[in-house]
């Protein structure tokens, strides 16, 4: 019997800065509502998908900084997505700015902490996952030679929780956000735990602010990026943008879902709040974890000891 997993990349378009968080989660409802209508079982929401995307812009006043952050989860703002969620037996998957209170649990040292994180939630409305971004990309000091800042060094601390899978949707679940997709480690670090299904959200700017590189490369690596995880992995990928203009800055769409044979099964057309749909067979990927990627049978870890003692590069003299 195979296990099927209708699951929904929900797009988003632009949030304004002066969105309410009401007005933001009435649009994660409402798409799921339109998830509950194709038959979804699982929604997997963009990154930092509350709020604009803040680290585009050098913040000296904290305050300022920690209104774009969750002091829990879920709160007063974000309970009725659970409610929904439970009302209609659907889990998603969330991606939001969080803050860590002193003495809460995960907190460490006198202060908070902060991290790019995302959150499984099952249909009946609990938290059953928890990732917190690793590979923090853009600087941590205003740089005034660039069109827009991404200060997500200077907001956000590195995950602390690696990269966790976990059992849920009849499955192995495992998350990452935005610039993780970029890096082969976190796939592979995944599927050394028997990941099935990845589900990551992102915001990324249309145009490089630090180099030029041109606009449709910028789509291109996205996907490459994507197809080439799922397919050395033999894993279903579930990549959800924000999308359009945001703030003066254009982002990419390319909402999709990629097989484990690294093939975009389905793909946001627009630039807008839109939902992806696909039914994703969790044992497809069988096969080519069986065969070509063998991890038990072919991997050589004796020969790839630089991976974890060395963090730059450094050429032969």
């Amino acid at each position: 019997m195979a296990r099927i997993l209708t699951v929904g990349a929900a797009q988003l378009g632009p949030i304004a800065r002066s969105d309410s968080r009401a007005a933001v989660v009435a649009r994660l409802v409402a798409l799921l509502e339109q998830a509950a209508a194709k038959g979804c079982k699982l929604v997997v929401y963009p990154e930092l998908a509350l709020t604009t995307f803040f680290p585009r812009w050098y913040l000296e006043d904290q305050a300022q900084v920690d209104a774009f952050f969750e002091p829990e989860m879920p709160g007063p703002e974000t309970r009725p997505l659970f409610d929904a969620a439970r009302r209609l037996g659907i889990g998603f998957q969330l991606g939001y700015a969080e803050l860590v209170a002193p003495g809460a649990e995960g907190a460490s040292g006198a202060g908070p902490r902060r991290f790019n994180t995302a959150i499984l939630v099952d249909g009946a409305g609990r938290i059953v996952g928890k990732y917190r971004k690793v590979h923090l990309p853009g600087h941590a000091e205003y740089e005034p030679q660039r069109p827009f800042q991404h200060l997500e060094k200077r907001y956000f601390e590195v995950g602390d929780l690696g990269f966790p899978v976990f059992r849920a949707f009849d499955g192995v679940m495992g998350m990452c956000i935005c610039n993780d997709r970029r890096w082969p480690e976190t796939y592979r670090v995944m599927g050394l735990q028997g990941v099935e299904l990845v589900m990551l959200g992102y915001n990324t700017p249309l145009v490089n602010g630090a180099a030029p590189e041109p606009a449709h490369l910028r789509m291109f690596h996205n996907h490459l990026s994507m197809q080439a995880g799922a397919y050395q992995n033999g894993i279903w990928v579930v990549g959800a943008a924000k999308a359009g203009l945001e703030e003066g800055v254009e982002h990419i769409a390319g909402t999709c879902i990629v097989a484990p044979t690294g093939e975009i099964v389905a793909q946001a057309h627009g630039t807008g709040d839109e939902l992806v749909v696909a039914d994703c067979d969790l044992d497809l990927g069988r096969y080519i974890r069986d065969t070509t990627f063998n991890f038990a049978r072919h991997r050589r870890i004796e020969h790839y000891t630089l991976i974890t003692e060395r963090t730059g590069e450094i050429a032969p003299p």
